[in-house]
């Protein structure tokens, strides 16, 4: 199996694995299918990331076939590009890219200019006409193999840079003459020699075997890990690594370089977007080292820039460009991230990609391209990323509030975010897993700042541009972004900010506004999200093919109204215990804990039925018309037991009893695992008027939701002393289900089903009404799984709880795993975190077992899912192939699941 393909010079590729993401990844691939179609792209080769798995799992190994297979494929890119790798006279020089079947932005390394040494760069120099440019190539590759291949700290070649303009007076890099540069490069050999003992590689082939090492090493390196375990990357994927000829941006005011997308990666907008510089090199654009220019001169003139577009400094290469994009979106009926080099006049293309964009911009593109016939619906919905409409589900800042703006920069990444202040990773990370919000300021950041980033409500860096690495990786992250904001500098030492003249302590709050690019004192209120446009019509499209129905798990009456806003079709579960936590119910649900018998629980019960009543009041009148789960009291009577003494003094007051009685009958209850314990239907088997309450609650709720409908309907006024209404049966307005949690056995189930149903004929009798309702379980243990065939004999529906499904089959406390699960998916032990994305082969399996044999009892089931799972894309997935009815998900997760129920229904 071939380990290296060719591309450019006519190179073809009956081979499909050449243009196979997968094999040659993500920048191979398309270099290929490039030059296939004709497009100026230098010749090169790619090392498949196959050989970087095989290289990884060898201990750092490369095999003879690989060194054989890399020096034809050289032959070829110098035959191709008429120069030889390492002649002094007319050097071919390499750049040595990594390339992931995902684009990882900024995650792996990259090395330019390879090839050169002290004999090289002198035939550069002759050979261009230019000696500036050579020494400065040379300069530029030594920095860069330094940090990427030896591993030295690119900041003490900084440093010398700096020392060196500012000695000559000199602000840009580009005022620095060929003597400047040549002098800089005997410093930059001396700093390898002192700091590593030995000389600066000479020998190019061994510069070359450098650079490719360093990149497969790179796809194990700690930010590389993080960016994966952010992005649901797998680690057996590996990268490849691409060799390519150079091209270069940076001989002279005829040569340029740039970044650009077909359409605007924030908005959506059609319209070209992007950054170029003339005389540089493509590190100078998204490294934030100089201020690039607009592409086009639409965007300068909105930006109100001075420097002159490529449009209009270089209008032929410009309208090349420009049909190139035309081109790529229509081949790959996608927008395209391109990154392209003009050397004195002639453009070559470097790379294309699938290019990043915010939530928005996703949607706007999606159904753009849906209206303009490039893809249909179905491809307008696989399009869309579900996990990144959370972007579009949150608060912006409210636009009549008042802003105390302290600047502005570029608004790289839409969305607005308050927080504190912190100048480093490492602090935004451990400020955030305190519970503060924060906001990563950095000079520029850089991929070691990656945990930051994630950690951070939003980022602002005084340097850099709209496609600089911060603003690439905040647009993926859905973090607000304001980048290249020239008036902010950090003081370190100091762990202070200033903004023009205002200076802030670290800590302090600050607000961006990733939409303009301002940056506020202090934070700024905000207003709900608009729901109507791109993003109501793909999720017009998106229910148009889904199967599963989506429901939410909810039980304030702002979360239903929220989730019905979301389209919610329903409740999946809503937590009774919830209700009693509060302030005003807390004393009644103790002294009903701690009551010595059942007549001192009826007592407490009396009081809390009302208000249970009027909750659920609340939640049939919201969610008029559809199914709610309702689960009876579920967690362990420890949650709700007296702490202080002064709690006990209250309960004791409200119950006429002692203190000291409650608190032996509260160590009495006491529970050395009270998760396993005494909890969920062992709590109705035990009190069973604690369910007879809640379901007495629920069933009289229905009722007078249902007979104020009827009213309504008929035009009477109950209140005004018009005539009871007639009993409505079957009216279907209110459609109670009723979840009796943490059942094992069937005869459980059969025991409080009988308390149910009992009460419900009572509750009907007493108000005239008859109403369908639905008696079930939710199942969350391994033996109700294992035993859904007899359970379904009582059970009307099933719901997987699959939180405490997943703990009890892992034998893993959720409330106690984060310190080492982050450990289990870095070392591949599970592909992601168990709560977040369901463990399919393990409780997968159980799910697929009781689906099996609880509808082989009850073909009518309805089956559902409650736990967290039920936002999870992946693990909606898996729900659509076991051919579940529903999924239910926090509010602000409806939608996410509305789109991810289409998508797993049109890949079958």
């Amino acid at each position: 199996m071939k380990t290296v393909y060719t591309f450019g010079g006519g190179a073809t590729h009956d081979d499909a694995r050449a243009r196979d993401k997968t094999v040659t990844g993500g920048k191979g691939a398309n270099l290929a299918e490039m030059a296939g179609i004709g497009l100026p792209v230098p010749p090169g080769f790619t090392i498949t990331a196959e050989e970087c798995v095989r290289y990884l799992r060898d201990g750092g190994d490369f095999s003879p076939e690989l060194r054989e297979a890399v020096t034809e494929a050289l032959v070829h890119v110098e035959r191709t590009a008429g120069k030889t790798f390492g002649e002094a006279s007319d050097p071919l020089l390499v750049s040595v890219r990594s390339g992931a079947r995902v684009s990882m932005p900024g995650m792996m390394d990259t090395v330019l200019n390879l090839g050169l040494n002290d004999e090289t760069v002198a035939g550069l120099a002759a050979t261009s006409g230019d000696e500036r440019f050579a020494w400065d190539s040379y300069r530029r590759f030594i920095q860069m193999y330094s940090d990427v291949v030896l591993g030295l700290d690119h900041g003490l070649f900084e440093e010398a840079l700096e020392i060196v303009k500012e000695d000559n007076g000199y602000f840009n890099d580009t005022e620095l003459t060929a003597e400047n540069l040549q002098a800089l490069v005997a410093q930059y050999k001396q700093i390898v020699a002192d700091e590593l003992g030995r000389d600066f590689p000479q020998d190019v082939h061994e510069q070359l075997w450098g650079a490719i090492r360093a990149v497969f090493d790179s796809w194990d390196s700690d930010r590389a890990k993080v960016y994966r375990r952010l992005n649901d990357i797998p680690a057996d994927w590996g990268t490849a690594v691409n060799v390519q000829a150079m091209v270069f941006g940076n001989m002279g005011e005829t040569s340029a370089t740039g970044v650009a997308f077909t359409r605007d990666p924030a908005t959506g907008e059609k319209a070209y977007y992007g950054e170029w510089l003339v005389n540089a090199q493509g590190e100078d654009v998204v490294a934030g080292i100089r201020t690039p220019q607009y592409l086009t001169r639409a965007a300068r003139e909105r930006a109100g820039a001075s420097a002159p577009s490529m449009e209009e400094a270089m209008p032929e290469a410009y309208a090349e460009l420009a049909a190139v994009f035309d081109l790529l979106e229509k081949h790959y009926k996608d927008m395209q991230d391109i990154e392209f080099t003009v050397e004195r006049g002639k453009l070559w293309m470097l790379q294309t990609r699938t290019g990043k964009r915010t939530a928005k911009a996703a949607l706007k593109m999606a159904v753009d391209m849906a209206d303009e016939g490039l893809i249909d619906e179905t491809t307008a919905i696989l399009r869309v990323d579900p996990m990144a409409l959370d972007q579009l589900l949150h608060p912006t800042l409210d636009p009549d509030a008042p802003r105390d703006v302290l600047g502005k920069g570029l608004p790289a990444s839409p969305g607005a975010a308050s927080g504190k202040i912190v100048l480093d990773a490492d602090t935004a990370e451990s400020w955030s897993g305190r519970g503060d919000k924060v906001v990563l300021v950095r000079v520029e950041t850089s991929p070691e700042d990656i945990h930051g980033m994630h950690a951070a409500q939003g980022i602002l860096t005084a340097r850099g541009g709209m496609t600089s690495h911060a603003a690439v990786v905040a647009r993926g992250m859905g973090r607000p972004c304001v980048s290249g904001a020239s008036g902010v500098s950090i003081d370190i030492k100091a762990r202070t900010l200033k903004i023009g003249a205002r200076e802030f302590a670290e800590g302090d709050v600050i607000t961006l506004d990733g939409a303009t690019g301002e940056i506020m004192a202090g934070e700024v209120p905000t207003i709900q999200p608009e729901l109507a446009g791109d993003f109501g019509t793909l999720m017009e499209w998106a229910d148009k093919y889904r199967r599963m129905k989506v429901r939410t798990n909810a039980e304030t009456p702002a979360d239903c109204r929220m989730a019905r806003r979301f389209g919610a079709e329903g409740i999946g579960l809503a937590r009774t215990e919830h209700m009693f936590f509060d302030g005003a119910r807390i004393g009644a649900v103790r002294q009903m804990i701690l009551a010595d018998d059942e007549a001192g629980r009826r007592k407490a019960l009396e009081r809390l039925l009302p208000e249970q009543r009027s909750d659920f009041v609340e939640i049939f009148t919201t969610m008029a018309g559809l199914p709610c789960t309702i689960r009876l009291l579920d967690p362990p009577l420890h949650e709700f037991l007296p702490h202080s003494d002064e709690e006990f003094e209250e309960v004791a007051d409200a119950a006429g009893i002692g203190v000291d009685h409650l608190k032996r009958r509260a160590a009495e209850l006491h529970e050395f695992n009270p998760m396993l314990g005494h909890r969920g239907c062992r709590l109705g088997i035990t009190y069973p008027e604690i369910y007879e309450m809640q379901a007495r609650a629920i069933f009289e709720a229905a009722c007078e939701v249902t007979l104020r409908q009827a009213q309504g309907a008929r035009g009477g006024d109950e209140e005004s002393g018009s005539a009871r209404p007639e009993p409505v049966e079957g009216l279907g307005a209110v459609v109670p289900e009723v979840m009796i949690p943490l059942v094992g056995t069937r005869k459980e189930l059969a025991l409080l089903k009988q308390v149910v149903d009992e009460t419900a004929r009572t509750v009907f009798e007493e108000k005239g009404v008859t109403l369908d309702y639905l008696v079930g379980t939710m199942i969350e243990l391994p033996r109700a799984a294992l035993m859904a065939g007899a359970i379904a004999e009582e059970a009307m529906f099933f719901s997987f709880g699959t939180n405490d499904l997943t703990q009890t089959t892992l034998g893993v406390s959720r409330d106690d795993s984060a310190n080492f699960l982050a450990v289990y998916v870095d070392k591949g032990i599970y592909a992601r975190d168990p709560f977040v994305s369901l463990d399919i082969e393990g409780v997968g399996q159980l799910v697929e077992i009781a689906a099996e044999r609880g509808r082989a009892t009850r073909p009518e089931l309805k089956l559902g899912i409650c736990g967290e799972h039920g936002g999870d894309p992946a693990s909606i997935a898996f729900c659509e192939k076991v051919g579940l009815d529903y999924v239910s998900a926090s509010p602000y997760r409806v939608p996410i699941a509305r789109l991810a129920a289409a998508q797993a229904a049109l890949r079958g």
